[in-house]
């Protein structure tokens, strides 16, 4: 102890002392020793005082403190001798500075007592860098190690700025002035960048990247070599746990310090193009980040990696395929330069074969879209990829670009500022979403309803807000769409009236009868929403908790009620919903009444938005300013928005019945336009429909009977078949007075020389429909000498016409006066004989009169002096006429099969008009009122002369008129057989409905078709098999009611009955199982080849070989 000299004023130190006491000795040899300054050889004497300090005895002292001190001390000592330090013994340096760390772990806690000390000892040693004495031991990686592992573990938010700083001044030392880093030292600093620490431990994330940036020069050729083994090489560095995150390192390294990248990101373009599916989307997910963030320039800076990554686009992965188009966003959103790259490879996704690469392009753009409005509205071709991906096949697509779209067209709304790009889509966004509804599956109809309600027409708007934009919408929508909304609102209107039904079985007492009642009604119901089963089950429960809750019931009524104000739908609605548990998508109860509830709601128009859009309709009219504060063309808006008046008031005629509509309404038919009034007559008369007018407002009808009465006798045939209707619907009072009065007028204007001759005809004909029982023999008179003798079958011309020298067709409106009379005669007769009902003798007279204008193809007379338009007019209005009456059972029935089948011969009309508007005449037929009101079965057999067709468009319009009416009697079959009551009745009535029996009509139809006269050449067998698929195709193929024993079974009761036109005539029949040479004989092989064909027993034979086979059999 001698030996060793203390500085002045400092006693010995040892270990025999007590903790209390060598705490203060070293307290004071501390302080002395902090005093110090650098001075080379000053301090020689105490060098052994400093091995002293160092002995195992101090350094594993027990107490706490004692280390401290100790600690502090042989800091100075460093510090006072530096470079040189006292300590030459590796071991023992080793142990010194492995001390020093354990010390320095005090400084996690700055609120601890002896945090000062902790912190002098942490500034001295960094004052002087003294870890740089470690660089001569052999194992100096190991104590750094220590020292950087224990400074990102104890770096935290309550450390100072300065702390902080002289942390890295004493770390950044050890690798800007060493010899090499390490492996594992570079894995410690750098696994603090990446995810789980970066988030986790924040406070060494940002001491590991302010290290890193200042140290990026030493550290950049260690990390390319890291990444070349790693990348290039594909090897994992032993006992390294970055190499697990090389890509999300590269990701954070990219942030911190860009330079020691350069010559690494090159490399990843051999990942892009790994034979590894996971290494290529590693490097696609990286690469798709570190392009697409804000201010990145590394696109331009490393444009061949670029491209490679824009291949990834069409990889054959399609995890990476979606992964490329889920980051297609932040590139539009950031990348102004790349949009054009980026929208080309887009183009092609919005096709890829996969649904889910489909779905996140739609999502894509949507998302873009709603975060910056402007990136998507410049662009036309991000709106044309959403709109084609509306008719996607997959709903959940067809969902997020219709939702897109309208989100879009809402925004518009409120901000008529827009690019030009997105003022040329708004003009189709709302077509393309009202065209939704065509969609065969509920869910889109569904939808189409809820966009309408919250984007084309928001119900949160003011009243006169949201009556303009509906004003808006219905005047510049295209005729599809158009039909569209009126289709929306006839189905909501179904749903609603079977509601109120369903609603007023729970006011009655429970019983076995009910119960069935109910059942029948939530069975209907459920076919208004998707997953019938599902909506079933909750609409059950549903019935259940209106029966127990009085209030809920009564809100449920509130919402269908017809009168129901928008406000007050909506109320309710709230109502109902809150007591239906969360609003989460887990809750199926609520969401599925929920549905119920938006399909009924009638948030859109009420009395108040009917005053309102009346008033924009007439100054429309007048040409007033709502012109253009509504946005609408003056040409067209006033038609339109009469039109939507209509459509109105047919929906919610209860909103209309209110004596200001009224008077508005009858102040539109002062206005000089002829084309006014017929329209407005429409909505009186579908609002008599609902109520009687005349009971209600017997004032307002009285100024309405002149009004009608001289339209009725003076004004254009439109306003004389409106105001008929008018008459007959609204004011039975008056119809003793106005009809007789009305008959006697068009009596004398029944004359060529009249003005009012067409009109005079079109009134008679309605009051003949209307009123049959009054004056019933006087309008027989009428039709018989006015109509047949002096019109139909008159010809006022005295020259032939060349009819090589005219068009086959013209519009109506450019037919000579005379013939345009003589399609109204026919019309007359039509709606006359539909009047009368029962009387055969002159529905067969009729008949027989309209198959002589089709079969002599309009001239009737066969003198040769009507134009070939003229011509086509009057076979046409003929060939409707007959499908008219034959709606009507009784005067329907009295056709014979010789005029069935000249009437099937328009389908194959040389006039493709003709053709296209007789399957339009007979589609609308075949669907009025079903069973009874409808065209019978027999007439779906024309269906198969459309196979014939050589105009694809007609032949595709005519193809889905039949596959609207094969699935609209297929739904009625099963609605029929679903009442468990009527199941005979059922089964007696099918074959009168059900589509499959259109084939006992189709044969005999092409039998007699002329066109297919040769039954055995092969070229007329091949039309016969396209006009046969034509019809079976949608019957056999793709659907559960296919059963090849009923056709095989039907086929064969066919082939024992005879044709009913030549019953004895042996070319037309089959005798016993002899064949002979007919026409039905050969039909027959063709349909049991398509069908078996189609049930896998004829799955090798051709087309070539049938029409060989039975070329040569008979």
């Amino acid at each position: 102890m001698s030996e060793i000299t203390y500085p002045p004023g400092c006693r010995p130190i040892s270990d025999d002392l007590g903790a209390d006491e060598l705490i203060r000795r070293l307290k004071t040899l501390a302080h002395t020793l902090q005093a110090m300054g650098q001075d080379e050889g000053a301090y020689q004497q105490y060098i052994p005082l400093a091995i002293h300090l160092a002995d195992d005895q101090f350094l594993n002292h027990p107490s706490r403190d004692v280390q401290l001190l100790i600690a502090c001390c042989i800091a100075d000592v460093l510090r006072v001798y530096a470079p040189e330090a006292p300590y030459k013994d590796s071991d023992q340096v080793k142990t010194i500075f492995l001390f020093l760390i354990t010390q320095l772990s005090g400084l996690k806690d700055p609120k601890d007592a002896a945090f000062k000390r902790y912190f002098y000892l942490l500034e001295n040693l960094a004052y002087v860098k003294s870890f740089n004495m470690c660089f001569e031991l052999e194992d100096c990686q190991e104590i750094f190690c220590a020292l950087f592992h224990l400074m990102f573990k104890i770096v935290n938010d309550e450390h100072s700025g300065r702390v902080k700083s002289f942390m890295l001044d004493v770390l950044s030392p050890l690798i800007t002035e060493s010899d090499m880093v390490s492996n594992e030292l570079l894995d410690i600093v750098l696994m603090n960048v990446v995810e789980p620490n970066k988030t986790q431990r924040k406070n060494a994330y940002l001491l590991a990247k302010e290290l890193i940036i200042k140290t990026s020069d030493t550290l950049e050729p260690y990390i390319q070599s890291f990444f070349n083994h790693v990348l290039i090489l594909g090897k994992d560095v032993k006992n390294i746990q970055i190499c697990g995150k090389v890509y999300d390192l590269i990701y954070e390294l990219n942030h911190i310090c860009p330079q020691v990248l350069e010559a690494v990101l090159p490399q990843l373009e051999c990942k892009l193009k790994s034979a590894s599916e996971s290494e290529r989307l590693g490097a696609v997910a990286l690469l798709a980040r570190m392009f697409s963030e804000k201010d990145s320039q590394l696109a331009k800076q490393h444009t061949t990696l670029w491209c490679a990554f824009l291949g990834r686009f069409n990889d054959i992965s399609v995890a990476i395929r979606t992964k490329c188009v889920q980051y297609s966003m932040h590139f539009l959103l950031n990348h102004p330069d790349l949009r054009k790259d980026i929208t080309d490879t887009l183009k092609l996704r919005q096709h890829d074969g996969d649904e889910n690469v489909r779905y996140e392009v739609v999502m894509a753009i949507v998302t873009t879209a709603r975060r910056d409005f402007q990136v998507v509205s410049d662009s036309e071709d991000l709106l044309e990829f959403v709109k084609e991906r509306t008719l996607d096949k997959k709903f959940k697509i067809r969902k997020e670009a219709m939702s897109g779209l309208a989100m879009i067209y809402r925004k518009h709304l409120n901000d008529p500022d827009v690019p030009n790009a997105t003022k040329k889509a708004v003009t189709w966004i709302k077509d393309k979403i009202l065209h939704g509804y065509y969609m065969a599956g509920m869910e889109d109809r569904l939808l189409v309803e809820r966009l309408l309600n919250t984007c084309l027409v928001p119900y949160q708007l003011s009243t006169s807000e949201r009556m303009r934009k509906l004003y808006h919408l219905l005047g510049t929508v295209d005729e599809h769409a158009t039909k569209a909304f009126m289709e929306l609102q006839r189905n909501q209107l179904c749903v609603r009236k079977l509601v109120l039904e369903w609603l007023e079985l729970h006011h009655r007492s429970v019983s076995a009868d009910i119960q069935k009642e109910l059942a029948i009604k939530v069975q209907a119901l459920s076919r208004c929403l998707p997953e019938p089963v599902k909506a079933h089950e909750f609409l059950t429960k549903f019935s259940g908790h209106l029966r127990r809750d009085s209030a809920l019931l009564d809100s449920m009524e509130m919402v269908a009620r017809p009168s129901v104000s928008c406000q007050e739908c909506s109320d309710a609605t709230a109502v109902v919903l809150k007591k239906l548990g969360q609003p989460v998508m887990t809750n199926l109860y609520y969401n599925t009444v929920k549905m119920l509830l938006e399909r009924v709601s009638s948030v859109m128009v009420d009395h108040e938005a009917i005053h309102i859009l009346i008033g924009y309709v007439e100054d429309c009219l007048r040409g007033g300013n709502t012109l253009e504060e509504v946005g609408l063309h003056p040409a067209t808006a006033g038609d339109r928005g009469l039109k939507l008046l209509v459509m109105l008031s047919c929906v919610f005629p209860s909103h209309f019945h209110h004596a200001d509509v009224i008077e508005q309404l009858l102040e539109l038919l002062h206005l000089e336009d002829e084309n006014i009034a017929p329209l407005v007559l429409s909505v009186f008369t579908f609002l008599g429909k609902y109520k009687c007018l005349y009971d209600q407002f017997p004032n307002l009808m009285e100024r309405l009977a002149p009004i009608c009465k001289d339209l009725a006798e003076t004004g254009t045939p439109k306003q004389a078949k409106g105001a008929i209707r008018c008459i007959y619907i609204n004011m039975p009072e008056l119809h003793d007075a106005l009809f007789p009065a009305i008959l006697e007028t068009i009596k004398s204007n029944l004359c060529p020389e009249s003005p009012h001759y067409r009109t005079a005809i079109v009134t008679l004909g309605h009051i003949a429909f209307n009123v049959p029982d009054r004056c019933k023999v006087q309008i027989k008179n009428i039709v018989s000498r006015k109509i047949v003798k002096e019109l139909l079958v008159k010809e006022s011309r005295d020259n032939q016409i060349n009819h090589d020298d005219n068009e086959p067709w013209c519009s109506e409106d450019d037919l000579p006066e005379e013939t345009r009379c003589k399609v109204e005669g026919l019309k007359a007769m039509a709606r006359w004989l539909l009047g009368l009902k029962q009387d055969t003798a002159s529905a067969q007279k009729t008949f027989r009169m309209l198959n002589a204008f089709i079969l002599h193809k309009g001239d009737l007379l066969q003198y040769g002096r009507l134009l070939r338009a003229e011509m086509s007019w009057l076979r046409l209005a003929a060939g409707c006429a007959m499908l008219k009456v034959c709606e009507q059972k009784g005067v329907g029935d009295q056709y014979t099969a010789e005029q069935f089948y000249n009437l099937s011969q328009l389908m194959v009309d040389e006039v493709k008009q003709v053709r296209e508007l007789f399957a339009a005449k007979l589609h609308k037929g075949l669907g009025r009122g079903l069973p009874n009101k409808c065209l019978p079965l027999d007439f779906m057999g024309y269906y198969a002369l459309a196979g014939r067709e050589t105009e694809s468009k007609i032949r595709n319009v005519i193809r889905n008129y039949m596959l609207t009416d094969i699935n609209r009697r297929r739904d009625y079959v099963k609605t029929l057989t679903m009442n468990t009551g009527q199941v005979d009745k059922a089964f007696n009535q099918l074959p009168h409905i059900l589509p499959d029996y259109m084939l006992v009509f189709a044969i005999p139809i092409l039998a007699h078709d002329p066109a297919l006269s040769r039954w055995d050449d092969v070229h007329d067998l091949t039309r016969a098999r396209q006009c046969l698929w034509f019809i079976l195709e949608p019957l056999v193929t793709k659907t559960e009611y296919f059963s090849y024993g009923f056709y095989k079974s039907l086929i064969e009761r066919m082939k024992n009955h005879k044709d009913a036109i030549n019953p004895d005539d042996d070319a037309m029949n089959y005798h016993g199982d002899e064949f002979v040479m007919d026409s039905r004989m050969y039909i027959s092989p063709i349909i049991r080849y398509i069908i078996m064909a189609h049930n896998g027993k004829h799955s090798r034979c051709s087309g070539k070989n049938f029409t060989k086979k039975y070329q040569y059999n008979f």
